[in-house]
C-alpha cells in the first residue's frame, strides 16, 4: 500500500503544476485576445504592460512558475496576436475597423493611421509599448498592405522587445530589497487596477456606442405627419 505521506506529496505536486499551466494559459491567453480578438479595446491595460511586469514579479517569488517558459510563451503569444491583427486587416479591410467601438474608438483609429503613416516599420514596435496603438496598428497595416516579410520582421522584434522585455523586468525587479516579498501584493495592486480602468473604459466605450446608435435612428426616422 502506498503511504499517505507519499498520495500527499504527489497530489501537492500535481496541483501546484496544474495551478502553474493556468497561470501560463492565462497570461499567454490575454496577450494574444489582446490584439488579435480586439480585447484591449476594452481592457488595454490588463492585456498589457502591467500583466507583463506582474507576472514576471509573480514568476521571482515562487518556485512553480518557470521564467524561461513564461517569457517564450509569451512571446509567442505577443508575435500570435499582431499576425491575427494583420492578417484580419489585410482580408477585411476598413469595413473591419468601423465595426468595433464607438465615437471613442474610432478617434483612435484614426489616430493609428496617422501613426502608421509617420513611422512606417517602426510603427509596429513602438505600438507594443501603447495602449490604444498595440490593438489597431496590426490591423491598420493588413488594410494599408504593409508588405507581408516586412510586418513579420517589425512584428518579431515589437513582440522580443515588449513581451520578453517587460516580462522578465519584473521578475529581475523582485531582486531590489522589499519587492520580492510585496511582488504578489504589487502584482495584485496592478492587474486590480488594469481591471477596474479597463471596466470604466468599456463602459464609457459602450455608453458612446449606444448614444451614437440612438442618433443615427433619430436622423433616419420619418418625421411625423
Amino acid at each position: 500500500m502506498v503511504p499517505i505521506s507519499a498520495l500527499d506529496s504527489t497530489l501537492n505536486d500535481v496541483l501546484s503544476h496544474t495551478g502553474a499551466v493556468l497561470f501560463y494559459l492565462l497570461i499567454w491567453g490575454l496577450v494574444f485576445a489582446g490584439t488579435a480578438l480586439f480585447l484591449g479595446v476594452f481592457i488595454p491595460f490588463i492585456t498589457g504592460d502591467s500583466l507583463l511586469f506582474g507576472s514576471g514579479l509573480v514568476a521571482a517569488s515562487t518556485g512553480n512558475i518557470n521564467i524561461v517558459i513564461l517569457v517564450i510563451g509569451t512571446g509567442i503569444a505577443a508575435f500570435l496576436g499582431d499576425q491575427v491583427g494583420f492578417l484580419l486587416g489585410r482580408h477585411y479591410g476598413r469595413g473591419y475597423l468601423e465595426r468595433h467601438g464607438g465615437r471613442r474608438t474610432q478617434a483612435a483609429i484614426i489616430k493609428t493611421e496617422s501613426f502608421y503613416r509617420k513611422f512606417g516599420w517602426w510603427s509596429v514596435v513602438i505600438a507594443r509599448f501603447m495602449p490604444w496603438a498595440r490593438v489597431f496598428v496590426p490591423v491598420v497595416a493588413g488594410v494599408g498592405r504593409m508588405n507581408y516579410y516586412k510586418f513579420l520582421t517589425s512584428n518579431l522584434l515589437g513582440a522580443l522587445s515588449w513581451g520578453v522585455g517587460l516580462t522578465l523586468t519584473g521578475y529581475y525587479a523582485a531582486t531590489i530589497p522589499g519587492v520580492k516579498s510585496a511582488a504578489y501584493i504589487i502584482a495584485g495592486v496592478l492587474i486590480t487596477a488594469s481591471i477596474v480602468v479597463g471596466f470604466r473604459t468599456w463602459r464609457i466605450d459602450r455608453a458612446q456606442r449606444k448614444a451614437d446608435a440612438t442618433a443615427r435612428d433619430l436622423e433616419i426616422s420619418p418625421p411625423v405627419g
